[in-house]
Protein backbone atom coordinates (compact mmCIF):
# COMPACT_ATOMS: atom_id res chain seq x y z
CA UNK A 1 0.00 0.00 0.00
CA UNK A 2 1.53 3.43 -1.08
CA UNK A 3 2.44 5.83 1.77
CA UNK A 4 -0.29 8.57 1.36
CA UNK A 5 0.58 10.07 4.94
CA UNK A 6 1.65 13.32 2.88
CA UNK A 7 -1.78 14.01 1.75
CA UNK A 8 -2.96 13.43 5.95
CA UNK A 9 -0.41 16.45 6.81
CA UNK A 10 -2.33 17.59 9.73
CA UNK A 11 -2.37 21.54 10.37
CA UNK A 12 0.02 23.47 12.59
CA UNK A 13 -2.67 24.91 14.46
CA UNK A 14 -3.70 24.24 17.81
CA UNK A 15 -7.46 25.10 17.42
CA UNK A 16 -9.12 21.22 16.92
CA UNK A 17 -11.49 22.83 13.88
CA UNK A 18 -8.06 23.60 11.88
CA UNK A 19 -5.99 20.34 13.12
CA UNK A 20 -8.52 18.15 10.68
CA UNK A 21 -8.61 20.16 7.19
CA UNK A 22 -11.63 17.89 6.09
CA UNK A 23 -13.78 18.31 9.70
CA UNK A 24 -15.82 20.90 7.77
CA UNK A 25 -16.56 18.72 4.48
CA UNK A 26 -17.43 16.30 6.68
CA UNK A 27 -19.82 18.18 8.66
CA UNK A 28 -21.07 20.00 5.81
CA UNK A 29 -22.02 16.83 3.38
CA UNK A 30 -21.70 13.80 5.69
CA UNK A 31 -24.75 14.98 8.30
CA UNK A 32 -27.58 12.71 8.31
CA UNK A 33 -29.47 12.61 5.19
CA UNK A 34 -27.54 15.50 3.46
CA UNK A 35 -25.32 12.77 1.52
CA UNK A 36 -28.79 10.94 -0.06
CA UNK A 37 -30.51 14.28 -0.70
CA UNK A 38 -27.84 15.12 -2.93
CA UNK A 39 -26.75 11.83 -4.24
CA UNK A 40 -30.28 12.10 -5.55
CA UNK A 41 -30.24 15.28 -6.52
CA UNK A 42 -26.83 14.13 -8.76
CA UNK A 43 -28.25 11.11 -9.95
CA UNK A 44 -32.14 11.72 -11.07
CA UNK A 45 -31.58 15.44 -11.59
CA UNK A 46 -33.99 18.35 -10.95
CA UNK A 47 -36.98 16.61 -8.07
CA UNK A 48 -40.38 18.02 -6.55
CA UNK A 49 -40.39 17.51 -2.97
CA UNK A 50 -42.49 14.68 -2.70
CA UNK A 51 -40.54 12.93 -5.67
CA UNK A 52 -37.35 13.02 -3.76
CA UNK A 53 -39.04 12.19 -0.64
CA UNK A 54 -39.94 9.08 -2.29
CA UNK A 55 -36.49 8.45 -4.07
CA UNK A 56 -34.98 8.80 -0.78
CA UNK A 57 -37.29 6.70 1.32
CA UNK A 58 -37.56 6.92 5.32
CA UNK A 59 -36.92 10.49 5.72
CA UNK A 60 -39.87 12.71 7.13
CA UNK A 61 -41.24 15.44 5.21
CA UNK A 62 -40.12 17.57 8.11
CA UNK A 63 -36.53 16.23 8.23
CA UNK A 64 -36.05 16.84 4.09
CA UNK A 65 -37.42 20.26 4.79
CA UNK A 66 -34.97 21.14 6.94
CA UNK A 67 -32.17 19.56 5.08
CA UNK A 68 -32.84 21.44 1.82
CA UNK A 69 -32.93 24.69 3.30
CA UNK A 70 -29.41 23.95 4.98
CA UNK A 71 -28.13 22.50 1.88
CA UNK A 72 -29.49 26.16 -0.01
CA UNK A 73 -28.63 27.65 2.85
CA UNK A 74 -24.65 26.29 2.15
CA UNK A 75 -25.25 26.79 -1.29
CA UNK A 76 -25.23 23.21 -2.24
CA UNK A 77 -29.38 23.01 -3.60
CA UNK A 78 -30.70 25.36 -5.96
CA UNK A 79 -34.80 25.89 -5.02
CA UNK A 80 -37.27 26.98 -8.10
CA UNK A 81 -40.13 28.58 -7.17
CA UNK A 82 -42.83 28.56 -9.92
CA UNK A 83 -46.15 30.58 -9.07
CA UNK A 84 -48.45 28.83 -10.76
CA UNK A 85 -51.89 27.06 -8.88
CA UNK A 86 -51.23 25.35 -7.07
CA UNK A 87 -47.61 26.40 -6.67
CA UNK A 88 -44.83 24.01 -7.36
CA UNK A 89 -41.14 23.66 -5.81
CA UNK A 90 -38.13 21.86 -7.47
CA UNK A 91 -35.07 21.03 -5.92
CA UNK A 92 -31.76 20.61 -8.10
CA UNK A 93 -27.85 20.10 -6.98
CA UNK A 94 -26.14 23.26 -7.78
CA UNK A 95 -22.64 23.61 -9.09
CA UNK A 96 -20.98 23.76 -6.15
CA UNK A 97 -23.01 20.48 -4.96
CA UNK A 98 -21.98 19.36 -8.25
CA UNK A 99 -18.26 19.39 -7.34
CA UNK A 100 -18.75 17.06 -4.51
CA UNK A 101 -19.60 14.33 -7.43
CA UNK A 102 -16.05 13.53 -7.33
CA UNK A 103 -15.74 13.04 -3.99
CA UNK A 104 -18.63 10.58 -3.71
CA UNK A 105 -17.46 9.03 -6.56
CA UNK A 106 -14.12 7.61 -4.65
CA UNK A 107 -15.90 7.37 -1.76
CA UNK A 108 -18.28 4.74 -3.67
CA UNK A 109 -15.00 3.11 -5.11
CA UNK A 110 -13.34 2.81 -1.83
CA UNK A 111 -16.81 1.18 -0.57
CA UNK A 112 -16.79 -1.56 -2.73
CA UNK A 113 -13.52 -2.12 -2.52
CA UNK A 114 -12.92 -1.56 1.51
CA UNK A 115 -16.43 -2.50 2.94
CA UNK A 116 -16.01 -6.07 2.83
CA UNK A 117 -12.54 -5.67 4.49
CA UNK A 118 -14.50 -3.73 7.22
CA UNK A 119 -17.41 -6.48 7.40
CA UNK A 120 -14.64 -8.91 8.05
CA UNK A 121 -12.17 -6.92 10.49
CA UNK A 122 -15.50 -6.51 11.92
CA UNK A 123 -16.51 -9.96 12.38
CA UNK A 124 -12.62 -10.89 13.78
CA UNK A 125 -13.17 -8.35 16.46
CA UNK A 126 -16.27 -9.50 17.70
CA UNK A 127 -15.03 -13.30 17.04
CA UNK A 128 -11.96 -12.26 19.60
CA UNK A 129 -14.22 -10.05 22.03
CA UNK A 130 -16.50 -12.95 22.50
CA UNK A 131 -13.18 -15.56 23.57
CA UNK A 132 -11.81 -13.14 25.67
CA UNK A 133 -14.89 -12.51 27.60
CA UNK A 134 -15.56 -15.97 27.80
CA UNK A 135 -11.92 -17.01 29.31
CA UNK A 136 -12.10 -13.94 32.16
CA UNK A 137 -14.15 -14.98 34.88
CA UNK A 138 -17.43 -12.88 35.89
CA UNK A 139 -16.51 -8.94 37.35
CA UNK A 140 -12.76 -9.19 34.99
CA UNK A 141 -12.10 -6.95 32.08
CA UNK A 142 -9.55 -7.56 29.62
Amino acid sequence: MADDRASWTPSASDDPELACPVAPVVDLVFSRWTTPILWTLNYRGRQRFVELQRQIGGITPKVLTQRLRQLERDGLVVRTYFPEVPPRVEYEISDLGRSLAPLFAHLAEWSSAHLPDVAKARRAHDEKSQTSAATLGPGQSG
